[in-house]
């Protein structure tokens, strides 16, 4: 049995020379129009994300990965080697796994992590396919807190202004509002910041006394502020 730094080396030797062969391949070769597509993902910071990937080619020797727009070898991430029916994957330490089927999995994904990746099949003799993918990647939604600049108003006199504070100035977040646990039905009273964390409402009538809620989501996370409750008084 070999030993694991015998290995180890031995795949590092193959990782040199798939490098070298990319850098000839992106000399000499054209892309052929075999179909390769890669499934553009979004992912949750601190989870893993799969960008897969689905071909028709019959003849592929090798799968490479590349962070980028690009199949310069400086940039080459990762690889799984299919020559004579056995799958040899690496380089050791490599930032991603290339799966079985092609696919390359990122484990514990953080906003670096985001952007493009290019995968290219390099099939036996001199034809390679390539085709490019985009990960996106989110920070956990934490709860907003929701403040009233009065909770008891006086009808068809005072007027509130709800803040939903979320702490972040992310673009990517979305701001809802909720009267009575439903979606809020918006009238000409009311008032909407451009980024949706101040709503105002004025004058206040009794329909509008409720229970309010902002709720902050993007696309793979959300959360709901506490509830807040507006009362109404008449003079």
């Amino acid at each position: 049995m070999g030993s694991s730094s015998g290995s180890t080396h031995r795949i590092l030797v193959h990782w040199q020379e798939l490098l070298l062969v990319v850098s000839l391949l992106n000399f000499w070769s054209q892309p052929t129009t075999a179909d390769l597509m890669v499934e553009s993902t979004e992912a949750l910071e601190g989870t893993d994300a799969t960008l897969r990937i689905s071909y028709k080619a019959h003849n592929v020797s090798v799968i490479l990965w590349f962070r980028g727009k690009t199949t310069d070898s400086t940039y080459a991430i990762a690889y799984l080697s299919l020559k004579q029916g056995s799958h040899e994957r690496g380089p050791p330490g490599a930032e991603g796994i290339v799966e079985d089927d092609g696919s390359l999995l990122l484990k514990n994904v953080t906003m670096k992590d985001a952007g493009i990746y290019t995968v290219m099949l390099r099939l036996e003799g001199c034809d390679k396919i390539i085709s490019c993918g985009q990960l996106d990647v989110y920070q956990h939604v934490s709860a907003p807190t929701l403040l009233a600049s009065n909770t008891t108003v006086t009808e068809n006199r005072d007027s509130v202004i709800l803040t939903c504070n979320t702490g972040t100035e992310s673009e990517t977040e979305f701001i809802e509002w909720l009267f009575n646990g439903s979606a809020m039905r918006y009238t000409q009273r009311m008032k909407m910041s451009l980024d949706r964390k101040k709503l105002t409402i004025a004058p206040f009538i009794r329909w509008d006394a409720g229970v309010y809620q902002c709720k902050a989501s993007n696309p793979v996370s959300s959360a709901e502020s506490a509830l807040v409750k507006l009362d109404v008084k008449f003079e």
